[in-house]
């Protein structure tokens, strides 16, 4: 998986007066958890605009000034309600061989058979929960829909890896192909022109006799 790299400052106070001062100057307060004890720091905001503002998944080098250093995963984030500024986030440390579990983005690659002959393509999950070591999480998680006809489903099953382990039921549907309005519209259209037919023909035929 591919990591974003923070560059910030340890904390020495953190009540809510320097809190607000650091606020104040742009800064953010972070609390990175998961190790011995937790670690207070700050860092610019706008140095996590490619960590936050973005579909993908990433973990996380958090870099102090006094040379520590850290992976981790974003595990909570606080916006302000009016701004939408960023207000204060969580981290939780990464160690190699301990298993994390974290939402992985799902991308949909294939061209539905079901999409082509009318269907509409309703994509359930957006992102799926995974559990793995740090090594094992992926960038996103492949779901092939070619071979999806209307009414088809997929299952979560149909994309299992030894990799990492899904947290979710077997009988979740990431994704399925439902017939559109439209097509149910086409098709109710021909039904009733073929029932027209039928009885035109067998008006003929009772007439002939």
């Amino acid at each position: 998986m591919k990591s974003i790299t923070i560059n910030g400052s340890q904390r020495e106070s953190v009540g809510k007066k320097a809190t607000k001062a650091l606020r104040n100057a742009g800064q953010v307060p972070c609390v990175l958890y998961g190790g011995d004890n937790p670690v207070h720091f700050s860092a610019p905001e706008l140095a996590f605009s490619k960590l936050v503002y973005t579909p993908n998944a990433h973990t996380v080098v958090i870099e102090l000034e006094n040379g520590d250093t850290y992976n981790a995963i974003l595990q909570d984030i606080q916006f302000h309600p009016v701004t939408d500024n960023i207000l204060h986030i969580d981290f939780y440390q990464l160690f190699e061989n301990k298993e994390i579990t974290m939402e992985i983005p799902v991308n949909y690659t294939g061209n539905s058979r079901g999409v082509r002959n009318g269907g509409v393509l309703r994509k359930n999950k957006r992102s799926l929960r995974v559990k793995a070591l740090p090594g094992n999480l992926p960038d996103y998680i492949d779901a092939d829909i070619t071979e999806l006809k209307i009414g088809s489903k997929l299952y979560i099953t149909a994309l299992q890896s030894e990799d990492f382990k899904f947290m979710h039921p077997d009988n979740t549907v990431v994704c399925q192909v439902r017939r559109s309005r439209a097509s149910m519209a086409v098709a109710d259209e021909d039904e009733d022109e073929d029932g027209e037919e039928g009885a035109d023909d067998s008006t003929e035929a009772a007439t002939e006799e």
